[in-house]
């Protein structure tokens, strides 16, 4: 296996035009465990970490720009960015160990194409835009259309996702992010549901979005229990409804971590939680300004 460190995305273009088995990485904390594990090696690993526009975190005007390989401690450490997206820094402070954070990435994290991957269900709920890096320049892609299924994704072989960009929400929104794992840290999510949420000035919900995790073969979106939330001011029937909504959205497998029956009954909880814990970040925010 040759390795390579490129510094701009036209060399990574041409290395993976030159060698179809060649692969990209942004950190290696999924690639080097699925070697171990029986993954042929590819004939060229290309590391993405060079790269300062996929290094970088920074808000420009009204857009936060988050490089694909920057490692997840930028964000979790960046209070301005955790100001605005407490849910989605809470999914990046997820992906492994505090070591791994140093490492790890949004962009590995949604390019692996994990079902389970933390960080995307967060992704999804704040409309965030993967940037992509092709053959007839960048092309911008919702988060949520990048992943086709478990391990694979709509890039072609010389493409790299370069950044994520995320509008800074709105007046009287917050979002969170919550899971269930079976220990107490780094696992793999049996259930990740993210939600956001916008209150009106009486504190009623005007805008919603939830998505989930672990619960198909890529993240769902459930528009149902966004409808369920808007109008409400997150009282039980809405809740309630909001829980039925996700629990029949899903389409999960049997597997050792959870069955179909405990992931639906998980996902639905989950989604409770987290529309309650987003709105009370809105609530606890307009009250600290005060």
């Amino acid at each position: 296996m040759r390795y390579a460190a490129p510094t701009t995305t036209d060399e990574v273009r041409a290395l993976l035009g030159s060698d179809p088995d060649a692969i990209v990485f942004a950190g290696a904390t999924d690639v080097v465990p699925q070697m171990r594990g029986g993954r042929p090696e590819p004939s060229l690993a290309i590391d993405l970490k060079k790269i300062d526009r996929l290094m970088a975190v920074g808000l420009d005007g009204n857009i936060w720009r988050i490089g694909a390989a920057a490692p997840s401690s930028l964000l979790t450490s960046n209070a301005a960015f955790a100001a605005d997206f407490p849910g989605l820094t809470e999914a990046a402070g997820l992906i492994g160990s505090d070591q791994i954070q140093n490492r790890s990435s949004l962009g590995g994290n949604l390019c692996n194409a994990s079902p389970a991957a933390d960080s995307v269900p967060a992704l999804v709920v704040n409309e965030a835009v993967a940037v992509i890096a092709g053959a007839d320049g960048d092309r911008r892609v919702p988060v949520a259309d990048v992943v086709t299924g478990p391990g694979q994704t709509s890039l072609a072989h010389d493409e790299i996702v370069v950044c994520f960009e995320i509008a800074r929400p709105g007046a009287r929104t917050s979002d969170a992010y919550l899971r269930l794992i079976p220990r107490t840290e780094m696992d793999i999510a049996v259930v990740g549901a993210g939600v956001r949420v916008t209150l009106d000035d009486d504190g009623a919900v005007s805008a919603a979005s939830v998505a989930l995790g672990a619960v198909a073969p890529t993240v769902v979106r459930v528009p149902d229990a966004e409808t369920a939330l808007v109008g409400s001011r997150l009282d039980d029937d809405a809740l309630a409804a909001a829980a039925t909504a996700a629990s029949d959205a899903c389409n999960p497998i049997d597997d050792k971590r959870g069955t179909i029956t405990y992931r639906r009954q998980v996902a639905g909880v989950l989604t409770r939680r987290a529309a309650v814990a987003a709105a009370e970040r809105v609530t606890n925010a307009q009250g600290d300004s005060q």
